[in-house]
């Protein structure tokens, strides 16, 4: 069983902001389903090549993450290296993304509230940037919406992302990274 988190922030007046990119690609990916609430989370099981897969929106806002994720991954009995975190990233420029295994949350609170529920990061990562200009305050910037230039190429990069779904169940960690961080660059 795989466990897709899209990470981001509930409520109507975080839509489409740069810290909600998780939310926007299990959207994206998903389309229009109906999603089940369950641990303070969204979610939707979907079986994709055979496997049983979860995607989750968790509903506790960023910081917090980590509690709805290690709920389903308790309740559903996921391994940890079956989670694909899917998350915004400021040291990234828009229209790139890239995946890491087993990597730290390089200043993500809700990266960082998972790996200490789970106590591990041996979970993959995409992270899709949002490069801060640093003239911007962090949490005001991470909480700003796109321009429509902007949207529309973050639009680009999450369809080029789509495959990693189905390719994260059938390749190793290494093999994913090195198909898709060649193209995601």
């Amino acid at each position: 069983m795989k466990l897709i988190v899209g990470l981001g922030n509930p409520g109507k007046e975080y839509d489409k902001t740069r810290h909600n990119i998780g939310f926007m690609f299990i959207d994206s990916y998903l389309e229009n389903v109906s999603f089940e609430s369950k641990f303070n989370g969204l979610y939707y099981i979907t079986t994709i090549d055979g496997e049983k897969t979860i995607f989750l929106k968790p509903q506790s806002y960023m910081n917090l993450s980590g509690t709805v994720v290690k709920k389903f991954v308790d309740y559903f009995k996921i391994e940890i290296e079956n989670i694909l975190i899917v998350r915004d990233d400021l040291d990234i420029q828009i229209g790139k993304a890239r995946l890491k295994f087993d990597s730290s949350s390089g200043g993500d609170n809700g990266v960082k509230s998972i790996i200490n529920e789970l106590n591990s990061q041996r979970f993959m990562q995409l992270k899709i940037g949002i490069l801060n200009d640093k003239l911007h305050d962090k949490k005001d910037f991470v909480l700003s919406k796109f321009s429509s230039d902007e949207f529309n190429v973050l639009m680009q990069v999450i369809k080029k992302c789509h495959p990693i779904i189905f390719d994260f169940k059938k390749l190793s960690q290494d093999e994913l990274i090195n198909k898709y961080n060649g193209i995601l660059k």
